[in-house]
């Protein structure tokens, strides 16, 4: 089965066929709110929005633990994130959907592991590659087969937020090989290696980061939102494609 965790403009699902919607505990606390069980075609899957269905849960204060842990309880094999990010790279201008392949994390005071605790032995995870190449390939496989573009590498850099980066902060992410930069994608993709799931991000560019194009000077927040409601339509085109082969 698999799970997509939505962010910033996607807190549901408009053509999943909703046939519950369960609340569960952990012993990490309450996830971001209920689990949507639902169909897409004959499939079923898991949604979650990451930021709660009123969007009130903002980047730093997630409880990606307890995201992660919920779906892991659902027998959930595959974790889609979706998430909205500011481009860095040049051409990755605002409607860019983007398959990232590496990360780097500069957050902070996160919960950013299982393994702690009284009693719990010290375990580290290979995060090489931190997303699954066969989840990957399933994305860009659909993304082809529904003729939507997708950039399938990239380097996405973890922010802490909620407030967007400086100039000067963009400009050191670009120096460290940074393509994107986005505020969710930690501790999210270390703590589903962690469960053992399949974990892949598509990312919506919502804007350019900082000094970059339309954002040389500022960032237009109120472009934000439009940008976001005409590309998610095609992350949902991707995942249904995804979901139905």
């Amino acid at each position: 089965m698999l799970a997509i965790i939505g962010g910033s403009g996607l807190s549901q699902l408009a053509s999943l066929e909703v046939t519950q919607r369960k609340v569960v505990r952990t012993p990490y606390g309450e996830p971001s709110g209920a689990l949507t069980f639902g169909r897409l075609g004959s499939r079923e899957v898991i949604f979650l929005a990451r930021h709660g269905y009123g969007h009130t849960i903002a980047p730093h204060q997630v409880n990606y633990r307890a995201n992660i842990w919920a779906l892991k309880e659902q027998a959930v094999e595959g974790v889609i994130s979706v998430a909205s990010v500011g481009g860095i790279r040049r051409e990755f201008g605002p409607g860019t959907l983007v398959l990232p392949d590496q990360i780097v994390d500069y957050t902070w005071g996160r919960r950013s592991t299982f393994f702690e605790g009284p009693g719990n032995p010290v375990t580290h995870i290979d995060f090489t590659e931190p997303y699954s190449a066969a989840l990957r390939a399933k994305i860009v496989a659909a993304a082809r087969a529904c003729g939507e573009a997708l950039v399938t590498r990239g380097v996405y850099a973890a922010s802490q937020g909620p407030r967007l980066e400086t100039i000067a902060e963009v400009n050191r992410l670009e120096r460290d090989g940074a393509d994107m930069v986005g505020m969710t994608g930690m501790p999210e993709a270390a703590l589903a290696r962690e469960a053992g799931l399949e974990y892949a991000a598509i990312a919506v560019v919502a804007n350019h980061a900082a000094g970059r194009g339309e954002s040389a000077h500022a960032v237009a927040l109120d472009r934000i939102e439009a940008v976001l409601e005409q590309t998610m339509g095609r992350v949902r085109r991707i995942i249904e494609r995804l979901v139905a082969g």
